[in-house]
């Protein structure tokens, strides 16, 4: 069950005792119980709730009882007479048959009778007593082969059932029976009241919203996989329920929704089987409800005069209103498909009557008048185009590429113009690249392509699909894009930029030089195509391109990213805070964009926040491999660092199983990288070798023309513990011809590091020059291994007062980065320097979660609960509880602490 793994994981696991699952209809809790039944090795009783039976007593006994019939004879003849009256049955073996009716009356007939087999008197049955025999005859059936009893619709099953179960439930000790069970739980009711009360105490798992990748995985698997606008809208309404999200998806192949959108606006009509689900309460409802429940349905915020009439829809559990004061009524519909089942229970007339009337009230809301218009409009209306496309562009304003796209969209199905249709096309792929949606760019670009011959129209038609492919494994076709875009005189700035991003991410030598051989003097396109050619040239160029980027976030990450390339990481990272912070404070921030931020972070020491990054770039609910494979390695990276090596080796094997390696080189080799990271953590020299070396064709030169040469010094590291030297020689003195020109600071501190294990008998002079070098401190990890590794050679050469100098000096950065596998090997050498140090931890702000150490660096830097919630998308309330627990963590009690703290844990 995709996203239901630990939930999958626990009803599998359940050998005796109780699980309840509870979660809205649609969740998956039937389908749990199921695979439990399939999968349970031994017996299932089972015993399934229903509305029309609630109020028949005994009705689910019935059920669960109705399979054992003829397998009573543990019980003694007082409580199987009990069992089978409760059930309107009589114990035949009371009237000398010698065994019980082997066939139960007719389930219509359950309850119906009054059971007059109790302690010997007429009247109810005694529910202890008939609770007694329950238990002993699972008991006794469990002592012959496992039980599995499954309940489900907890919420339905009658009251005598439910109190009988949970009565033998909560005497189950540790004999092989167990109960699982579901039960829907509507807010202030479910299993701790109401219905189901007697379950209450029993373990729970919710089972709540799918998280974006696993909605997009299931969407994925479906016969016909919606994209595009199809895609986002169904992701929206289904809000992660999973019986939502495939009907609506079978709907939408059904119906080719895609191609043919809705002239509505935003409400996709759910299938039958979703109607019968989600709209089961509408019937009984007074006429002026469902009036006004049509126009809340059309506009959640469309309540005020209207709150009398929906208080029976209120009472009804349909949705509920919030607000009356200054901001006024909303309503809050308890799934977003009972509003879909709503509105389109309403023929075509009078919903988009209802959207009139809307519009008429919004005079002074451009944006909702706009689009209540458009879901009223019966054909094209240049008015109600223009409109739409003013809304996009205040969207865009905010970050709010989806909104923008549709906007977009729409007004470009409203425009009687074939050109202004077209221009609005291209407009909306524009804005669909933020969201990451190949297909559907794709789209948008094709059709303004068929409705025009302009070619400045088509040559950005060609852009825009050739800059959302950069973040898809299909850099060849990217890159025939944006060659042919940059051959317009106005986009060819740009169509390169975006060409030598997706020449990157390839890592394709002729494709790096066609790019390079165009790019004449724009100085980000000569960075990224080649960041070893005049880098210092280019470093000097980056703080006037700060300024001249005036704010604008955009800007900002792509010279952020110039930045980390040109080995300006410390730089790097102060760019990206500001971007990545005016960003969140405009709106959402475009997919794809975390990665390049996440390493600078990594190489910064800065691993919570990397692993942040990665968790925020990673992009199943869009499909997008390629991005999802690069935040993968960035994970893994991240995790071997921490000595979390099984888990790393699961994320960047992941990784490359996402991409070809020889077509996503950049990919490839970062998660190779970790690879080799998490084999150097267990000790595993061999297979750190063996990754490490893949970065270098077998002639030595690099895979990937920047990714590669990080990794010179743990090559040969490797190589020296593997008698792999000479070759491993061979590499780096070629890496250092091809860097001779202008090398980075951290190159030539890699440089010096990997010649000093590679030559010990000259290590001397390249320990002392790598040392020495000023701005060494921006990569805190790979400084404090050459402390690590010079101590260990100066050890060696008995030079023990020195060595014990450099090694407390690196165990005090491994202890603040968290690097657990390097404190272990650090600590081995000061013991074998003859320091007994007591066991060392990791810093304890690296015991935190990411985002718990992102809100204390926020914290420290003097924000408050507020400001820091609205950086992160966090309420003030969760960023005081996440500092409420990590404060004893962390051994502080007031925030004026927290800046020495950060301050000492920072990289210098």
């Amino acid at each position: 069950m995709v996203g239901r793994e630990s939930e999958s994981a626990a009803v599998l696991g359940l050998t005796s005792g109780v699980l309840i699952l509870t979660g809205e209809p649609g969740a998956g809790k039937s389908t749990l119980l199921g695979l439990a039944a399939d999968r349970h090795q031994g017996r299932v009783l089972r015993m399934t709730g229903s509305e029309s039976e609630a109020n028949l007593t005994f009705a689910g006994l019935h059920q669960l009882l109705r399979p054992v019939l003829g397998e009573t004879a543990g019980l003694s003849a007082r409580q199987r007479s009990a069992l089978l009256g409760a059930i309107g049955l009589e114990d035949a073996e009371s009237h000398g048959t010698g065994r019980a009716e082997a066939e139960p009356h007719d389930i219509g007939r359950v309850g119906a009778e009054p059971c007059r087999i109790d302690s010997g008197h007429g009247g109810p049955p005694d529910r202890l007593l008939l609770g007694v025999a329950l238990l002993t005859l699972l008991s006794d059936l469990a002592r012959r082969s496992p039980v599995l009893v499954v309940a489900d619709d907890l919420q339905w099953i009658d009251a005598g059932s439910l109190e009988l179960l949970a009565f033998a439930a909560r005497r189950i000790g540790d004999e092989p029976l167990a109960v699982l069970a579901a039960a829907r739980e509507p807010a202030g009711e479910g299993i701790r009241g109401g219905a189901t009360a007697p379950f209450s105490g029993f373990p729970v798992r919710t089972l709540g919203p799918l998280d974006a990748t696993a909605a997009g995985l299931l969407l994925d698997r479906q016969p016909y996989p919606p994209t595009g606008r199809g895609r986002l809208r169904i992701l929206d309404q289904a809000a992660g329920n999973p019986l939502a999200l495939v009907e609506l998806a079978r709907a939408n192949g059904a119906c080719g929704a895609d191609s043919a959108d809705s002239a509505e606006g935003e409400l996709l009509p759910p299938t039958d089987r979703l109607m019968r689900v989600f709209a089961a309460d509408l019937d009984p409802l007074p006429e002026a409800t469902r009036q006004a429940l049509l126009l809340v349905a059309a506009d959640e915020r469309a309540v005020a005069g209207r709150v009398e009439a929906l208080a029976p829809a209120e009472a009804a559990g349909l949705l509920r209103l919030t607000g009356g004061g200054h901001d006024g009524w909303r309503a809050r519909f308890r799934h977003p498909l009972i509003r879909s089942a709503i509105y389109h229970s309403a023929p075509l007339a009078a919903r988009r009557q209802a959207h009139r009337d809307l519009a008429a009230l919004l005079g002074a809301e451009p944006d909702r008048r706009a689009w209540h218009l458009a879901a009223a409009a019966d054909g094209p209306d240049e008015e109600i185009a223009a409109a739409l496309e003013e809304s996009a562009a205040r969207a865009l304003e905010r970050g709010g590429y989806t909104a923008a796209t549709t906007a977009l969209e729409r007004a470009a199905e409203l425009s009687p113009g074939r050109r202004d249709r077209a221009r609005r096309l291209v407009a909306a792929a524009g804005a669909a690249v933020s969201t990451g949606q190949p297909h559907w760019v794709r789209r948008l670009a094709a059709g303004a392509v068929e409705l025009t011959d302009d070619p400045a129209l088509s040559a950005e038609a060609s852009l825009r699909v050739g800059q959302v492919l950069t973040l898809s494994t299909e850099h060849d076709t990217a890159l025939s894009l944006l060659l042919r875009a940059a051959e317009d005189p106005g986009l060819r700035r740009i169509a390169l930029a975006s060409a030598s991003v997706a020449g990157f991410y390839s890592g394709d030598e002729e494709y790096r030089l066609t790019v390079r051989a165009r790019a004449q003097d724009d100085p980000w396109t000569l960075a990224v195509t080649d960041p070893t050619a005049h880098r210092s040239e280019r470093v000097a160029a980056i703080p006037a391109l700060v300024e001249r980027a005036d704010g604008d976030p955009a800007r900002l990450i792509s010279l952020g990213a110039m930045a980390w390339l040109l080995d300006e990481t410390a730089l790097a990272v102060r760019i990206f805070d500001d971007a990545l912070h005016r960003w969140r404070l405009g709106g959402t921030l475009p997919i794809g964009l975390g990665c390049s931020a996440g390493w600078a972070y990594l190489d910064h020491g800065l691993w919570a926040q990397a692993r942040t990054a990665a968790v925020n770039s990673n992009s199943a609910g869009a499909g997008l491999p390629h991005l999802d494979a690069a935040a993968r390695s960035l994970e893994a990276a991240a995790l071997a660092l921490t000595g979390r090596t099984d888990e790393a080796r699961t994320a960047g094997s992941a990784a490359l199983a996402l991409v070809d390696p020889h077509r996503s080189r950049a990919v490839a080799v970062r998660a190779r990288w970790a690879l080799g990271m998490a084999a150097v953590a267990d000790g595993d020299h061999v297979g750190a070798y063996e990754q490490f070396r893949l970065l270098f064709t077998a002639d030595g030169e690099p895979v990937h023309y920047a990714c590669s040469f990080p990794a010179v010094a743990e090559l040969a590291a490797a190589a020296v513990r593997t008698g792999h030297g000479a070759e491993t020689a061979a590499i780096v003195e070629r890496i250092a011809d091809r860097l001779a020109e202008d090398p980075s600071p951290r190159m030539r501190i890699l440089l010096h590091r990997a010649r000093a294990l590679l030559e010990p008998a000259a290590a001397e002079p390249h320990f002392a020059a790598a040392l020495a070098e000023p701005t060494g401190g921006q990569w805190p990890f790979e400084r404090a291994q050459l402390l690590l590794d010079h101590a260990e050679w100066l050890r060696r050469r008995h030079r023990i007062t020195e060595a014990r100098h450099q090694l407390n000096t690196a165990l005090e950065t491994f202890r603040r980065l968290g690097a657990r596998p390097w404190i272990d090997r650090t600590q081995a050498e000061l013991r074998a320097a003859g320091i007994e140090s007591a066991p060392t931890s990791p810093d304890a702000l690296t015991s935190l979660s990411p985002q718990q150490q992102h809100i204390i660096r926020l914290a420290a830097q003097g924000l408050s609960n507020r400001e820091i919630g609205e950086r992160l998308f966090l309420s003030p309330r969760t960023v005081g509880s996440h500092l409420y627990r990590s404060f004893p963590k962390l051994g502080v009690t007031a925030r004026s602490q927290l800046r020495d703290l950060i301050e000492a844990s920072s990289p210098s």
